[in-house]
């Protein structure tokens, strides 16, 4: 899968980390919909370190379709609530 952190770059993702990522994507949705601005910083930081961790970088000068984008880590409580809504940045 590949994942886009928005400002930094692709990164090819195994499979195997999708369901750690998407549980972080639900709790995520909870913190946003409670307003919970200190949860939330946190599982950003949390989504992107993993991505990070766990992720190939792809080069830069290859672009390649991203499967999601994951937002840069100064995103505001009022922009995620137009993102982290329902199922969130990944669907289940």
């Amino acid at each position: 899968m590949i994942v886009r952190i928005l400002g930094e770059g692709q990164f090819n993702l195994p499979g195997a980390v999708i369901e750690d990522l998407n549980d972080i994507d639900n709790r995520m949705v909870e913190a946003v919909e409670s307003e919970n601005e200190e949860s939330f910083r946190s599982l950003l930081q949390e989504m992107i370190a993993l991505v990070r961790e766990k992720g190939s970088p792809l080069p830069l000068d290859e672009l390649v379709e991203s499967d999601f984008i994951l937002p840069e880590t100064d995103l505001t409580l009022e922009e995620a609530e137009h993102i982290f809504i329902g199922d969130g940045l990944l669907p289940g």
